[in-house]
């Protein structure tokens, strides 16, 4: 059994529904369980973050998906604080080799949200990690990679203030899904 672990911080509610299809998509691969943590302001305390539970999970995993919104060309601060926290894992390599993937959401449709992918790739990287692109074409009619995302799915929605319920495009949340089932596929090959 594979275990795939989509990490992410969500304000709004749309980086959360992106990760759920990730998980959605991990799960249709055989032989793979999906889990999703959430990085919460509640869990940073005098500025660090700390989740042993989290942490724990993520070091079992076979793959970690990071994802956060895009805020002002970069992850948001809260998922930095996690980030800065996983040093302490860095210095050991203890997630040297696992595979990594990443996903972002902003309100435009660029909002610079690439900057966050690199990020995320960067950090996977420091770590040693085996980073996995969408593998998917961009603009497919069924709304796939609308956006022409490959370091990983990308996904816009326009600011409402309304107080309506969240919502993200369809072939935002596909690209998505599809991207939760290569990440599940590659580890089964990886690991």
């Amino acid at each position: 059994m594979k275990t795939i672990s989509v990490v992410y911080f969500s304000n709004m509610g749309h980086t959360r529904l992106m990760a759920k299809s990730i998980a959605k998509g991990a799960e249709q691969a055989d032989g793979t369980t999906a889990h999703l943590l959430q990085i919460t302001g509640e869990q940073i305390t005098q500025g660090r973050w700390k989740d042993e539970s989290i942490i724990e999970q993520l070091n079992q995993s076979d793959a970690i998906v990071f994802g956060s919104p895009t805020y002002m060309g970069g992850v948001s601060a809260q998922f930095k604080a996690f980030i800065d926290a996983a040093s302490a894992i860095w210095f050991q390599q203890g997630w040297k080799d696992k595979i990594a993937g990443g996903f972002t959401h902003s309100g435009s449709p660029s909002g610079d949200k690439q900057g966050t992918l690199l990020y995320l790739v960067t950090n996977a990287m420091q770590h040693g990690m085996i980073w996995v692109g969408t593998g998917e074409m961009g603009m497919q009619e069924n709304g796939v990679n609308r956006l022409g995302s490959w370091l990983g799915p990308i996904g816009s929605t326009p600011p409402d203030f309304s107080g309506g319920p969240v919502q993200v495009d369809p072939g935002d949340l596909l690209t998505a899904e599809l991207y939760g089932t290569r990440i599940a596929e590659a580890a089964k090959k990886w690991v």
